[in-house]
């Protein structure tokens, strides 16, 4: 069986009875066709599954109508991190209607990210990107800049000054959070924290620390890891090895906190009768798990729809703007009750 053959414009011109020309006027809304003419080329068109070509469209307005995201680790993370699952969904939702795509890359260290966009820079291959986990120090916003290449941050941006960002409030969280605990009679709190080096991570341990202050806690104990099962399971192990053992801690992720859950049990150690647990972002892991996790939902498909829309109208040459999201709401459920110490 032969491949189908892509209809072109002089299929819909031969089957519409009109020039290429014509064609192309009805195609791209130009004057010089009658209405009559016009509706028929775009029926024709529909009925033979005709789609622009894309390199045709890049050399008539000199866009890919692509966007770029790479995330700085291993891809088979991504399969397991239901936070770059929902952003890309919302992202995809954002793009659907626009015609335009995403490109996705997942790179293992921040030199081949980098690389990653002179690359696409050189080969015109996106027309923006969305950053994600602002480093301490980060060089890509400056790069980006140098590059040309428009950019907004997912997350709040204040170490990238001029980068426009969608982000929401984390210390309004932290403060409802703790309070939360607090009201239960939970007086030592720990965070397991994700990469010291991120912007995000660094906000939210100063946030903890003062809100702590200002509960009158002797202080949020804090374990660094890497977002992953194995390394959640390993700070839960010594923060319930520890001599004061403490009767609640958050994750800064879900899958930290569903590791958490089974060496709890590993250890004797009830949930949420002894130790209750939070999971920083809310998804189907929590919900799915027993008991099920409350978490802290930061709606994190509309982050990416969000994104998406702040980056093709920075694109379309708008004003570099940010753009806050509504503040997180914290989802009670089987994993906190209580202290009983």
């Amino acid at each position: 069986m032969s491949p189908l053959k892509r209809p072109t414009i002089a299929d819909i011109a031969a089957a519409a009875g009109v020039s290429k020309g014509a064609v192309s006027y009805a195609l791209n809304g130009k004057a010089g066709v009658s209405a009559q003419t016009r509706a028929r080329v775009l029926e024709i068109a529909v009925r033979l599954g005709w789609h622009p070509s894309s390199a045709a469209r890049a050399l008539s307005d000199g866009r890919s109508h692509a966007l770029g995201l790479v995330v700085d680790r291993p891809a088979w993370t991504l399969g397991i991190e239901p936070f770059f699952m929902q952003l890309i969904a919302g992202v995809e939702e954002g793009l659907a209607a626009t015609g335009t795509a995403l490109l996705l890359q997942a790179t293992e260290d921040a030199g081949a990210e980098e690389a990653a966009y002179r690359r696409w820079w050189g080969e015109r291959r996106v027309d923006g990107v969305l950053l994600v986990d602002l480093r301490d120090g980060d060089p890509r916003p400056a790069l980006l800049a140098e590059l040309g290449l428009p950019a907004v941050v997912v997350g709040h941006a204040v170490d990238a000054p001029g980068v426009p960002s969608v982000w929401i409030d984390d210390a309004a969280a932290i403060r409802e959070t703790l309070a939360y605990l607090v009201a239960m009679g939970h007086r030592r709190i720990a965070r397991v924290a994700g990469p010291a080096h991120f912007v995000h991570t660094r906000e939210r341990g100063a946030a903890f620390d003062a809100c702590a202050s200002e509960l009158g806690l002797a202080g949020v104990e804090r374990v660094f890891a890497d977002y992953s099962g194995d390394e959640g399971a390993r700070a839960t192990r010594r923060l319930l090895s520890g001599a004061a053992r403490p009767t609640a801690i958050v994750y800064d992720n879900d899958v930290m906190a569903v590791a958490a859950l089974g060496v709890a049990q590993e250890m004797g150690v009830r949930v949420p009768a002894d130790l209750s647990l939070i999971a920083w972002d809310d998804s189907e892991l929590c919900r799915l798990v027993h008991p099920a996790l409350t978490a802290v939902d930061r709606r994190i498909a509309e982050h990416g729809r969000s994104a998406a829309a702040a980056l093709l109208s920075l694109v379309d040459g708008a004003p570099a703007a940010d753009v806050e999201l509504a503040p997180p709401v914290l989802v009670p459920r089987g994993s906190t009750a209580p202290s009983r110490r």
